[in-house]
């Protein structure tokens, strides 16, 4: 669900905890991230981050299965369009 304000940027401090909480166990979930905080991350909005912090719920080796496209979404994540279009960000 859209929320007021999802389309705002992040600020430098919300973006600076967010890179933080990314911070993953397994280095193939962490070179996903560190590339996206490198090119779209970078500008990322607060519906984004809402999205990505949803993914990082997720243990590393669903979060690698869904990164790798193994498999897609299920549940609340599925109908989470924000988790969409982070995903669809992280896989490019």
């Amino acid at each position: 669900m859209t929320q007021a304000g999802d389309d705002a940027p992040l600020d430098e401090r919300a973006l600076s905890k967010l890179r933080w909480r990314c911070r993953r166990g397994l280095l193939e979930n962490d070179l996903f991230i560190e590339r996206f905080f490198a090119g779209p991350g970078e500008r990322i909005t607060v519906g984004q981050a809402r999205g990505l912090e949803m993914l990082m719920d997720l243990s590393d080796h669903d979060l690698m299965d869904l990164l790798l496209r193994r498999k897609e979404p299920e549940g609340a994540l599925a109908d989470a369009p924000e988790v969409r279009e982070v995903l669809d960000m992280l896989r490019v």
